[in-house]
């Protein structure tokens, strides 16, 4: 299964909306489109991980180095709406306590 990747940004804060498989093979094209977002200078990302329907530690690595580099410079990055089984990824790991975790993310106009 492939990964689909799109964001949206308004002012600073980006969203970005994942939907399929997020493991070694297609963690490269969610990671190009959060350095692009970093790059731009973007201070909350929020990634809409709806979608994501399965998460290996590749992708959990793409999220963390990512939540690096923002709190680096004082900004955000949160995970909006994990579907159980990538929730419970987060929780065996104990990472939903290092990321931020909504149950919805933020309506912007794509842009």
């Amino acid at each position: 299964m492939e990964l689909n990747v799109s964001t949206a940004s308004q002012g600073g804060h980006a969203v970005v909306t994942a939907t399929g498989e997020l493991d070694l093979y297609t963690a490269p094209k969610l990671q190009s489109a959060l350095a692009t977002l970093l790059r731009d200078q973007a201070d909350r990302i929020v990634v809409d991980m709806s979608g994501i329907e399965f998460c290996d530690s590749t992708g959990v690595n793409v999220l963390l180095a990512a939540l690096k580099r923002i709190k680096e410079r004082n900004g955000t990055l949160e995970l909006a709406a994990p579907r159980p089984a990538v929730r419970r990824v987060l929780q065996v790991t104990g990472l939903d306590t290092v990321f931020t975790v909504v149950d919805v993310a933020p309506a912007l106009d794509a842009g």
